[in-house]
């Protein structure tokens, strides 16, 4: 057979394998509903492209075994299919690592009112996914090459300098060891996950992002803040959602000493209770200090998150504020000033002095 037949069986028997996993794909989407059936949908979308590779790849490989190409010809497109076949096989655990995601994602959403679990589940699986996905590159490559005949026999030399190379290797990559590291522990540990508020050195913010060496804050000014993930390890930090996404807010006010601290209390809890941020669960409203001139109030609030708790706080300053405007506008703090009267002689003193005069 001559080198264009050869190269027409197996550009043929490819696409003809592409061409039949097309049409499998075709018919399984027509079966589906149009709604659910995560794992469904996921597959065919993400797997698509690898198992093309796959089909393909296999196709030619068993249309190159009733060939005869030669032994040089033969040995050399041999290797390139596995070579093919090891990174089309890399790429499908890669996309099956995303529809593992896209599943637990999708049980466990983040647009919900308690979603502590779910930043959990959205941490491990994100930070797990990424370091699967560095493994399997890693091995693949690896696989690949040595495969290669020289490789493989300078693989005792390399193992022999492996130690002195491991030192200068290890302090050239040691930041982004460390960042590897402490990206593998914040997913175990979870001292912050997504979608968690936090206070990073002055800045309010959620997480948006973990991965492998990084951290991703979107600030409320959605400007976003990028950390190494080393800091989180090594910096103190607020984290305002750790246990619940409840949180407590507090409202401060200074008002004169003649107010109504019990009419305040009140007007506090009417304004809760028409507040839907407010969740039922905690309010007071104490006298916290005192300063010369003025009280000093706390109002205390509970809420579900911290942007009700933001809100809520804000809704409650400016509502008290307004009641004492209006209610009782003696209450807003004043500066007062106490002037003495001119000063006068003692009456003893004016006796005295006019005993003494004597007549000219």
């Amino acid at each position: 057979m001559s080198l264009v037949v050869h190269l027409a069986v197996l550009v043929g028997a490819t696409l003809a394998g592409v061409l039949i996993l097309e049409l499998i794909a075709i018919a399984l989407r027509r079966a589906m509903p149009q709604t659910g059936a995560t794992l469904e949908r996921s597959l065919i979308t993400r797997v698509r492209g690898p198992a093309r590779v796959i089909i393909g790849v296999t196709a030619f490989g068993i249309a190159l075994a009733h060939l005869d190409l030669g032994t040089r010809v033969g040995h050399d497109v041999s290797h390139a299919v596995v070579i093919a076949m090891t990174f089309a096989i890399a790429w499908l655990l890669i996309r099956l690592t995303y529809v593992l995601e896209d599943v637990l994602l999708d049980r466990y959403r983040l647009d919900v009112d308690d979603n502590l679990r779910s930043r959990r589940i959205h941490t491990q699986v994100q930070v797990l996914r990424r370091v699967t996905v560095a493994a399997v590159i890693v091995v693949a490559f690896s696989v690949v090459l040595l495969s290669f005949s020289p490789v493989r026999a300078a693989g005792a030399g390399l193992l022999a300098s492996a130690g002195l190379i491991g030192i200068f290797a290890g302090f050239a990559a040691k930041p982004v060891t460390t960042n590897l590291i402490a990206g593998i522990q914040i997913a175990i540990t979870q001292p912050v996950r997504v979608d968690d508020v936090v206070v990073i050195d002055g800045h309010w913010g959620r997480v948006e992002e973990i991965s492998l060496t990084y951290v991703i804050v979107r600030i409320w000014d959605q400007r976003h803040l990028v950390l190494p993930i080393s800091y989180l390890v090594t910096t103190p930090f607020e984290n305002w959602t750790r246990d619940s996404a409840a949180l407590l807010g507090w409202v401060h006010l200074e008002v004169d000493y003649s107010a109504p601290v019990a009419a305040i209390r009140d007007r506090l809890h009417e304004v809760l209770r028409s507040s839907p941020e407010w969740d039922g669960v905690t309010w007071n409203l104490q006298v916290t200090g005192v300063a010369p001139s003025t009280l000093q109030l706390r109002a205390l609030m509970s809420a579900r998150d911290s942007s009700s708790s933001w809100n809520l706080q804000c809704k409650v300053r400016e509502e008290l504020i307004s009641f004492l405007q209006a209610e009782h506008p003696y209450a807003l703090p004043r500066i007062r000033a106490d002037f003495d009267p001119p000063h006068e002689a003692p009456p003893h003193e004016t006796e005295t002095n006019s005993t003494q005069q004597t007549p000219q």
